[in-house]
């Protein structure tokens, strides 16, 4: 047994966990989802694992392996493919700007996009209390895309991951380098506060609206109790963000 077999090996006796066993149908549809994902997989049983909801497994098999720890490594191979990436391609750049790109590259706004774009939410295995709205909610959606990254690494190694990034996210690199660094708007209103040192800032949620995986946030930049600026957007750091972005528009401090 190699050193990676070892790692990998799956403990013994009290308390292991199965996989899922595979019908021809599932089967089919695996296959069909590995070709569209260009990566080979040898072990269906691995991509199977990375789109196991833990709800499918809590309500039907308390054993069954699902795709949370995969999602973990997959998380460190998008990080480290993403920065590696923008390491190669923005020489000039520091830390501080190259961590800014990479946040918004990786958002979880684009991992929920893409794995629309492939069909990922039709071939999640999900548990009754799930099935209603979970395949169109962006933290399953972001986390099973994560967990195909991880199987994709573990099946095929270190390049054919990074190589599946660079393919996958090739439009957010793109878009980044002809937008450079996301726009930090919280920040630039923060410093703008910060000149008058007795001025205070701070954010309130104002509403919500929509179904689960498709809410819209409304939110406001309140400056020494006034409202100054008032956003929309996806998630509640979008509307903050675009909160921000308004009120500097007032304060006549944004320059674009």
């Amino acid at each position: 047994m190699t050193i990676d077999e070892k790692i990998f090996e799956e403990p013994e006796g009290e308390g292991y966990t199965v996989e899922a066993v595979l019908t021809d149908e599932r089967r089919a549809a695996l296959e069909d989802f590995s070709e569209r994902l260009g990566v080979k997989f040898s072990r269906l049983e691995l991509l199977n694992r990375a789109l196991t909801h833990k709800s499918y497994a809590k309500e039907f098999e308390p054993r069954l392996k699902y795709n949370e720890r995969l999602e973990f490594l997959g998380d460190a191979v998008l990080g480290l493919s993403a920065a590696t990436y923008l390491f190669e391609h923005f020489k000039n750049f520091t830390e501080g700007e190259l961590t800014k790109m990479r946040s918004g590259v990786v958002r979880q706004s684009t991992l929920t996009r893409l794995a629309k774009e492939i069909g990922l939410g039709d071939l999640l295995l999900l548990g009754p209390s799930e099935e209603a709205a979970g395949r169109e909610r962006e933290s399953n959606l972001e986390d099973a895309l994560e967990a195909v990254i991880g199987a994709i690494y573990l099946e095929c190694g270190w390049e054919v991951a990074r190589d599946y990034v660079f393919r996958q996210f090739a439009h957010e690199f793109e878009h980044v380098k002809i937008t450079g660094i996301p726009k930090d708007y919280k920040s630039k209103l923060q410093e703008v506060i910060q000149r008058q040192p007795l001025r205070k800032i701070s954010y309130e949620s104002l509403n919500s609206s929509g179904p689960d995986h498709m809410k819209t946030f409304e939110a406001a930049a309140v400056v020494d109790g006034r409202i100054v600026g008032r956003g929309v957007g996806r998630s509640k750091k979008a509307a903050e963000q675009e909160a921000a972005r308004v009120a500097l528009q007032k304060f006549g401090e944004l320059n674009e």
